[in-house]
């Protein structure tokens, strides 16, 4: 799965990464958690440019009576995705990018569970596939996303069974078109990214809590 991540990159960086052509100054963020709002980038189907926009993290489809069900529904499955109500709608016509620099993941020890964090060694910006939806009722009204996730890549493995996917950018275009509805050449895009280029590490796990947003979250132990 993918239950937490960091975004601390530079609006420039962001900026070059997503093609976008302002993006505002962002806090620096190193313990994201669900149920709370995450930076996306989608198509506005007036100009048809790409644009940042926040939305709560945790995927609520347009139809649910309660938006409770979002706090179970942070992830969607590659494989299932074309398959559930929840997701499938959003899969053919919400698609966004999630924008991280890192996320965490857990390996089981004897001892415990032991944070990793795993990044990029240039340390840039890239994107997490992710669906939206949009949900109102009585008056209020907010967008949601999940974050899609597959089998992990060899750098994954020894740390968990599900990995985040990792779009790459020549793919941003084609999973943000409004338009693509071809479900079999989507989901092709839905796989494990390559290893090469990325580095993961045990953490403190002071991660653990997600009120500890701090620059301690990220930093090496042995």
């Amino acid at each position: 799965m993918c239950g937490r991540f960091s975004l601390r990159a530079d609006p420039r960086a962001i900026a070059d990464e997503f093609d976008v052509a302002e993006i505002p100054e962002l806090p620096r963020r190193y313990n994201i958690a669900p149920a709370t709002p995450i930076a996306s980038i989608r198509v506005d189907p007036r100009t048809a440019k790409r644009e940042l926009i926040f939305v709560n993290w945790g995927l609520v489809p347009s139809w649910a009576d309660d938006p409770k069900i979002g706090a179970r529904m942070i992830n969607a499955r590659a494989e299932t995705i074309d398959q559930k109500n929840s997701f499938k709608h959003p899969f053919k016509r919400k698609r966004c990018l999630v924008i991280a620099d890192g996320f965490y993941e857990w390996r089981s020890t004897g001892e415990g569970k032991r944070p990793f964090f795993i990044h990029r060694q240039d340390d840039r910006p890239f994107a997490f596939a992710a669906i939206w939806d949009h949900w109102g009722r009585d008056g209020g009204e907010f967008e949601s996303a999940s974050i899609i996730t597959t089998e992990p890549n060899e750098l994954m493995k020894p740390i968990h069974d599900r990995m985040p996917v990792i779009l790459a950018r020549e793919d941003y275009a084609e999973w943000l078109d409004p338009n693509e509805n071809d479900i079999v050449s989507l989901k092709t895009l839905l796989r494990a990214c390559s290893p090469e280029g990325w580095e993961a590490y045990p953490v403190d796990p002071v991660v653990n809590n997600p009120r500890n947003d701090v620059e301690a979250c990220i930093a090496r132990v042995a």
